[in-house]
């Protein structure tokens, strides 16, 4: 299996001539004498943002989520650094690297939005110069995110501190990362986002704005179970749209002590969330169902003012919109 920085575009450079060959692919002249980039179109570049492909990742899933920056970057301009570590040590060069680049057409034809990518791929004993080389890659005076995708062990990657402590952010999946990669003594936890969560924004945002038609004291009362299903794919999104209910209820008054939150499994695979309120007087409901091979979902609930039946759309967010609310909201 060749490794993923073999499987990701670009052209590569010596090491220590990354940022000669970034202005160089913006100033060399194209076959008819003009130079690639217009001198006038700036490079309006806003973050610099490090992709960091852990060792689970596969070739087609390092260019999944290349193309998933592309997209987020056609937004967002921006330097992107893509570490793409060697599970062995090699022989020399211990450290590569390939740079690529790309512009967009952004409102208008005159807004022309580009992009820098940086991949460096190094083995183990090249590990200590890496922050060094991470540091020359990127802008300067600009936010740093930071994505770590499918890595191995939180002990592992809290290796890399320079990248974990100065960024503004830290992207984690909880669907993918180890289970206590939301509870490590990162050294700056409070910077820390579940791409999970941010992709249930749509919803979070129907479910919310169901409830905000209702009394909030009326939702907790006599509450005696909340049960969120899912199908087997999603059992990521069911346990953080548990968490994040049980947020919700408590705000809106005292959750009743013997009520019961947990998650269960829905047979299928066509990708389905549920969200179930019993209540002790038995009369009062509520169920909400999605499904999001159809895009359709459907609340059904009576509260005690008459029963109402909803029909409602469902998705999640799109993999580079997730990036977006992650980093920035």
């Amino acid at each position: 299996m060749p490794a993923i920085f073999d499987a990701l575009p670009g052209i590569e450079v010596p090491v220590g001539a990354i940022s000669k060959s970034l202005a160089a692919m913006w100033t060399d002249n194209v076959a008819d004498g003009r130079p690639t980039l217009e001198a006038d179109d700036a490079k309006a570049t806003q973050v610099n943002f490090v992709l960091h492909l852990g060792l689970n990742s596969t070739p087609a899933d390092a260019t999944r989520q290349f193309e998933t920056v592309v997209k987020f970057s056609q937004r967002h301009p921006s330097r992107i650094v893509v570490l793409c570590p060697l599970l062995d040590d090699v022989p020399e060069p211990q450290m590569r690297a390939k740079i690529f680049g790309e512009c967009f057409l952004g409102k208008s034809k005159t807004d022309k939005r580009c992009v820098e990518f940086v991949m460096l791929s190094y083995s183990h004993s090249a590990r200590p110069f890496l922050e060094n080389q991470v540091s020359i890659s990127l802008s300067t005076d600009l936010p740093l995110y930071y994505w770590a995708h499918k890595f191995s062990a939180s002990g592992r990657l809290a290796d890399y501190r320079y990248l974990l402590s100065r960024a503004k952010r830290v992207l984690i999946d909880s669907a993918i990362a180890p289970p206590d990669a939301l509870t490590y003594p990162w050294p700056n936890p409070s910077a820390t986002r579940d791409l999970v969560y941010c992709r249930l924004l749509p919803v979070r945002q129907s479910i919310g704005q169901f409830f905000a038609a209702y009394d909030p004291a009326r939702l907790v009362e006599g509450l005696k179970r909340v049960t969120v299903l899912h199908t087997s794919g999603l059992a990521a999104e069911g346990r953080v749209l548990l968490a994040w209910l049980q947020r919700r209820l408590a705000a809106c008054g005292q959750v009743p002590e013997q009520a019961t939150m947990a998650t269960a499994t829905l047979e299928g695979d066509r990708g389905c969330l549920g969200v179930n309120f019993d209540y002790a007087d038995g009369k009062r409901t509520f169920r909400w169902t999605g499904t999001l091979s159809t895009g359709q979902a459907l609340f059904e609930a009576d509260f005690g003012t008459g029963r109402t039946r909803l029909p409602a759309a469902v998705s999640l967010l799109a993999p580079e919109t997730s990036l977006s609310e992650a980093m920035f909201f």
